[in-house]
């Protein structure tokens, strides 16, 4: 299915791209009658995107101990409160059309891509740390890590425009800090050291980064703007902007121009 390459922001916001879900939906379920339950039930028979994910989050997260009614409900009152939640939702969808070419429509990270819903979820669970909710977050929390395989702590803060592809066995932990516009692989952490609370422990990743499949990040350091860290690095040390590193430990392995974002690029490749 065809679709313009709008980056990872459209002067329109979320409603445009509502539409534009919509229009995939309804051609998606004339193609295929199979799945015309399913993009109704996720899509069609909602009146936006913050009521599409409420329902979604809810079907995934609910259990017997806490329904899916709730979970709606809160989301409900997430959105509500904060609507730039959605806006930051519509900005990570189109970075998965923008960066992923195997993205083929607007409504495919919404249907099928769980790395764009654990980031959905941690967004939920995030607004409900910063209301002083930290019990019903740490469910979020284990739910999240249950359901889609990715373990992101509550207080973590994360920008808008994540691609997390795959996103199978990410770990972020409580202190981490990831900026605009990061790409993420599978596999990732971005952990922590020492034992000391109330101070920092995790990494602080900065807008533009790339940070490949199964690379480790750990400990108080700073990643700097459009840097790229290679798969399976592990990574203890500063990484300066506008680098590659790779290895274990990791080192610098090449410099970039200030203008290359390597999260935009998908680009893995190492200097030969």
């Amino acid at each position: 299915m065809g679709r313009a390459r709008q980056g990872d922001t459209s002067p329109q916001g979320a409603a445009w791209l509502w539409q534009q879900i919509l229009a995939e939906a309804r051609e998606l379920a004339g193609g295929e009658p199979i799945l015309a339950t399913l993009h109704h039930a996720v899509i069609l028979n909602h009146a936006d995107l913050a009521a599409a994910l409420s329902h979604f989050l809810a079907e995934r997260l609910g259990s017997r101990d806490v329904s899916a009614a709730l979970i709606r409900q809160v989301c409900h009152q997430a959105y509500a409160d904060e609507p730039e939640l959605i806006e930051a939702a519509a900005a990570d969808i189109l970075a998965h059309c923008d960066r992923d070419p195997a993205c083929e429509g607007y409504s495919m990270p919404l249907l099928y891509y769980k790395g764009f819903h654990a980031i959905q979820a941690y967004r939920v669970m995030h607004w409900l740390w910063r209301q002083g909710r930290h019990g019903l977050a740490h469910y979020w929390q284990n739910r999240v890590a249950i359901v889609f395989d990715v373990d992101i702590h509550p207080a973590a803060r994360i920008g808008r425009g994540i691609m997390v592809d795959h996103a199978t066995g990410l770990v972020i932990g409580e202190t981490t800090v990831v900026a605009d516009r990061v790409s993420v692989l599978h596999g990732v952490t971005l952990g922590g050291s020492g034992r000391q609370r109330g101070q920092r422990r995790h990494p602080h990743v900065g807008e533009g980064v790339l940070i490949a499949a199964g690379a480790r990040l750990l400990g108080p350091i700073d990643v700097g703007r459009s840097a790229k860290i290679a798969a399976g690095s592990v990574v203890l040390e500063d990484v300066p902007a506008h680098t590659t590193v790779a290895g274990v430990p990791a080192r610098v392995v090449a410099r970039s121009r200030a203008g290359d974002a390597p999260a935009m690029a998908m680009d893995h490749k190492l200097p030969e």
